[in-house]
């Protein structure tokens, strides 16, 4: 291995950590708990380290988010692997969808709260967050409906979970109805 080759792989190590600890401390603390200061004093670099990786914050919180759209899509299409019918399938990427968004409350800040620099919906999206929102469209591009366009209507179904999962998470919807919501979501939304 060359001398240029171990350089950068400890530089992409060194990148792996700084997101793993930031994500760490903000699923711990929330992510006003995360600062320069804090990181490299946890990971053991000095922040000079830190800026030559990221300009600040704000680029660490759309690794984070670029990390957990991989590991979202991961999680809806191993949802619906195998299941058969297409009201089970939905219903399925549906719960994968609150579910991740319920067990990683700061990824989920990071994606779709908190200003992370990334462009959404556009040429230069970067490929996880696309493929994060091809994850949704394989199950419901199928589920669109004669004359919905399935992009749009992968869309609306989206932002149907993006609700539920931000309004569920700040308490403003009573827990005890969570899967009644999901059904009305599918049986209402979906062309089954």
């Amino acid at each position: 291995m060359s001398v240029q080759e171990r350089k950068e792989r400890e530089r992409a190590g060194r990148e792996r950590l700084i997101v793993a600890t930031a994500r760490e401390i903000a699923e711990q603390q929330g992510w006003d708990a995360v600062t320069t200061r804090k990181l490299a004093e946890r990971i053991e670099y000095s922040q000079p380290v830190l800026y030559s990786h990221f300009r600040g914050k704000r680029e660490i919180v759309g690794a984070v988010a670029l990390q957990g759209a991989g590991e979202m899509a991961v999680a809806m299409r191993a949802a619906t692997a195998g299941v058969d019918g297409r009201r089970e399938k939905v219903t399925a990427l549906a719960r994968a969808y609150l579910d991740f968004a319920r067990a990683n409350p700061a990824v989920y800040d990071a994606l779709f709260q908190m200003d992370n620099g990334l462009p959404y919906a556009r040429e230069d999206t970067p490929e996880p967050l696309k493929d994060a929102f091809a994850a949704l469209m394989e199950t419901l591009g199928g589920v669109a409906g004669e004359g919905v366009h399935p992009a749009l209507f992968t869309e609306v179904f989206w932002a149907a979970l993006h609700g539920l999962a931000t309004l569920g998470r700040a308490g403003r919807l009573p827990a005890e109805d969570d899967e009644r919501r999901v059904e009305v979501v599918v049986e209402r939304l979906a062309v089954l």
